[in-house]
């Protein structure tokens, strides 16, 4: 792994830096503090490496399942690390922090007031629990690292709530590099269904409070990561997850956008995409119902939060994602309202998939799941749910609306939402859509979406 410092603005070159500090202390112990999508894949990683981890969690069905060497998330092969890392002792989960010689925070980091469109500030609580709760068992020479995703000035926000609440201790805020404490930002760059992959070939950007801070956050991803560790400063790594996503954002909202305009003109929205992507320099991504998980539908509002007045593409972009739910269920709507002027009786609407994208379990800021849920409190007892990857439905859909299997929701929905790209459902035939409705948000049952199957344009 070779490891290499940002150069000066103005100067696109990098430099080598030492990647270990002469005499520095090993890492005998370390604490994830979170046990979710990321912290639990980090721990199992350092964990397969035979460094001892101590796993914290505020869930009691999580820690429970972890020490059985169980795992309580969906991630390819993490179940067989988990075990292995659990049977061999390098592994345990507790609810309450113990000391380590350095302590990764891998918790959520929510809006404040969820995709109510009213208020989009970042929700910091669960950070500041996190190092309230680990705070009592710091000792001199211990490295922090927060790796969830935040706006930026939250790791010297941190530093600052822990440096109240162990003034026996110093900080990087007001000791700088002679501090008793290191803390860094190093946030997560994996994709679900290939986290453990990622984590250790993925490049890493270390963003220490102080160059010792850096070098020592160095030190400890070494460890695991084959990639490239590149050392910044930590308001530049935090922005730099945050525009990352950004970027993301916004070309999924110029495909979103097309696929609005392509509705209203009567194109092929695929069509158009792929031809379009016959320039050698232009590359559009695929639309779909919005924009989900705990990433993208997210952070770009964090950068909003910090710059209003300057962030009006960013925020462009995020109302356009956030505002795609609505559209597809007025499509639904007018489906289901053409089926009543036609006296087909009461139709049965099904929705395929919850997840936020393709073949995984998470329904965080799902719009497939706020799309179901609109639809459920318009048409309570007519809607079918399809999601293969969770085993029941989230209590926000209890009583208005059954989970079924795919070939049930096929013999019996009059309307087809299709949300997900799931595996699954990209096995379904032109026969099983025959005298169905299809409102196909990610093309790969109809090539006209929000249209009957075979009815021309």
């Amino acid at each position: 792994m070779s490891t290499s410092r940002m150069a000066p603005p103005g100067r696109s070159e990098t430099v080598a830096v030492p990647v270990s500090t002469p005499g520095s202390a090993p890492f005998n112990t370390i604490s994830v503090i979170g046990l979710g999508y990321i912290g639990l894949p980090t721990a199992a990683v350092f964990a397969g490496r035979k460094i001892r981890v101590v796993g914290v969690d505020v869930n009691h069905h999580a820690v429970e399942t972890i020490n059985r060497g169980k795992i309580h998330i969906v991630e390819p092969d993490l179940d067989m690390v988990v075990r292995a890392a659990v049977t061999e002792g390098y592994l345990r989960a507790t609810l309450q922090p113990e000391p380590a010689d350095a302590f990764l925070i891998a918790v959520p980091t929510p809006l404040r007031e969820g995709r109510d469109r009213q208020s989009h500030d970042p929700d910091l609580s669960h950070i500041e629990a996190a190092c309230r709760s680990f705070a009592p068992v710091l000792k001199r020479g211990d490295l922090i690292v927060l790796e969830s995703t935040s706006p930026v000035g939250t790791t010297e926000q941190l530093a600052g709530w822990l440096a109240d609440a162990r003034p026996d201790l110093t900080f990087p805020t007001t000791h700088g590099e002679a501090s008793d404490i290191r803390i860094a930002h190093c946030p997560e760059r994996v994709l679900p269904g290939q986290v453990l992959r990622e984590l250790t070939q993925n490049d890493r950007l270390i963003g220490g409070m102080t160059a010792r801070c850096s070098d020592r956050a160095v030190e400890l991803y070494k460890m695991v990561v084959r990639g490239e560790c590149i050392v910044t400063d930590c308001r530049t790594a935090e922005l730099a997850k945050l525009t990352e996503n950004s970027f993301r954002d916004i070309n999924i909202a110029f495909a979103n956008e097309l696929s609005i305009i392509c509705d209203r003109l009567d194109i092929d929205v695929w069509e158009l995409i792929s031809l379009a992507n016959r320039h050698p320099r232009v590359n559009i991504l695929q639309p779909g119902p919005g924009v989900g998980g705990h990433c993208i539908a997210v952070d770009p509002w964090f950068i909003v939060s910090g710059a209003p007045e300057e962030a009006r593409l960013i925020r462009a972009a995020r109302e356009t994602n956030d505002n795609k739910p609505a559209w597809v269920v007025s499509k639904v709507d007018a489906a289901m309202k053409e089926a009543a002027e036609k006296g087909e009786g009461r139709a049965t609407i099904a929705c395929f998939g919850l997840a936020f994208k393709a073949n995984i379990d998470d329904l965080r800021e799902s719009p497939a799941v706020e799309i179901t849920e609109q639809l459920a409190a318009r048409y309570p007892q007519q809607l079918l749910v399809v999601e293969p990857h969770i085993k029941a439905l989230p209590a926000s859909l209890d009583g208005r609306a059954r989970k079924c299997s795919l070939a049930e929701a096929l013999a019996a929905a009059d309307i087809l939402v299709m949300l997900v790209d799931h595996n699954e459902f990209r096995k379904v035939s032109g026969a099983d859509l025959a005298n169905k409705t299809c409102i196909d948000t990610r093309g790969i049952w109809t090539t006209r979406p929000f249209r009957r199957p075979g009815k021309s344009a």
